[in-house]
């Protein structure tokens, strides 16, 4: 296993970490996984306070495992923003109750995912008083957090420069939040990649042309390896609901150098595969169809197209699309159908595309089940 320094908390986290929200079915099949992963070199364990009985069962796990010493062990539990800094206050002892630790390694606000969301944080007597109390207290060590706001929210948080590290969604098959690695890396925080074999495209079971464009690496193996290969990234959450699921990556646990000319090459062809499909269709994520009257997520629709028709990640869209107006502030926007032809967003795309005719098209496709997020 390799090992990086998580930023300015200047702790050496394992470049994979282990999520603990998959592997809940049972206390056994927890304890078994994160077995396997300690085991393996994974020291960074990432829990948080919504993620059902993932604190408790590992406050038990950690009581009673005997591979290595709490100091070598790095916890990671989350918290929501909060308008009431007392609730906060009561939450860090809860967590850390439930964790049965005299500290917690590291603590994430967990979801700065409006600008609302954010003044509760920065207002004088906000909620990030009392983490920077029991930071003085040594209840913990960090602070930082996790997002799933617009690139110019996370931006914002990143620039009040409260925090030491970012949980952030940033993929090969989702790069808009680029901007966000460069600026956290020039502040020197440290940089948690979350759910890239998941949200990144529910890459443990790809389609099989994904299979065949990426061969002979596996999608889950080139995904890894263009994050690793960004030596502005720290971590990578990999969140296995059992331990046979490490299987598919121990090969990585090395591997965080440069690509490989055969691994740029692929990449590329993975591109050239896009644009060639998409032709004329192709939206390039600029963003500048929004705002929505009706509160589409245009932007977000048409990558999952993009993704559907170039690479028949039709699983992968009908999972993220059935999240939309499922989901609240953690996955934002109105779905395809709900468009009603008014055009105000066609003189804004650069590219001309007739952005109407692909919502419908993408709602069609894509329209399948309603989802809600796996730890609701």
């Amino acid at each position: 296993m390799r090992y990086k320094r998580f930023g300015k908390t200047n702790v050496n986290l394992s470049i994979f970490s282990l999520g603990t929200m998959r592997c809940l079915a049972s206390e056994s099949v927890f304890n078994n996984t994160l077995e396997t992963g300690i085991s393996l070199g994974i020291n960074h364990l990432e829990t948080a306070r919504g993620y059902g009985k993932s604190e408790q069962f590992l406050g038990h796990f950690l009581q009673q495992q005997t591979l290595v010493s709490r100091e070598e062990l790095y916890i990671t539990t989350k918290l929501t923003p909060t308008p009431d800094a007392e609730l906060m206050a009561q939450w860090i002892d809860e967590s850390l109750e439930r964790l049965k630790l005299d500290y917690i390694d590291c603590v994430a606000i967990h979801g700065i995912n409006t600008w609302e969301h954010l003044q509760w944080i920065t207002r004088p007597n906000g909620c990030f008083l009392p983490l920077q109390r029991a930071l003085h207290q040594r209840k913990i060590r960090h602070i930082g957090f996790s997002t799933h706001g617009s690139l110019e929210l996370i931006l914002a948080a990143i620039e009040t420069d409260l925090f030491e590290f970012i949980n952030l969604h940033y993929y090969y098959f989702f790069q808009r939040n680029e901007p966000a690695i460069a600026l956290a890396a020039q502040k020197d925080m440290g940089i948690f990649i979350i759910s890239p074999g998941d949200k990144g495209g529910l890459l443990f079971t790809p389609s099989t042309l994904l299979q065949e464009l990426c061969s002979p690496l596996s999608p889950l193996e080139l995904s890894y390896r263009f994050l690793l290969s960004d030596q502005r990234i720290t971590t990578l959450s990999a969140g296995m609901s059992e331990a046979k699921e490490f299987n598919s990556i121990i090969s990585m646990f090395e591997g965080n150098n440069r690509l490989t000319p055969e691994e740029s090459k692929k990449l590329n062809q993975l591109e050239e595969h896009l644009n060639t499909v998409l032709t004329t269709e192709k939206c390039s994520q600029c963003y500048q169809c929004l705002p929505c009257p009706e509160s589409i997520n245009i932007p977000e629709i048409l990558r999952l197209r993009n993704l559907a028709v170039a690479y028949d990640m039709n699983n992968y869209g009908q999972y993220r699309y059935g999240m939309l107006e499922n989901a609240g502030h953690w996955f934002p926007g109105n779905k395809g159908h709900r468009c009603t032809d008014c055009g105000e967003c066609l003189p804004r795309c650069p590219e001309n595309l007739e952005i109407p005719k692909l919502l419908n098209d993408t709602h069609q496709r894509l329209k399948g089940t309603t989802r809600r997020r796996l730890w609701e």
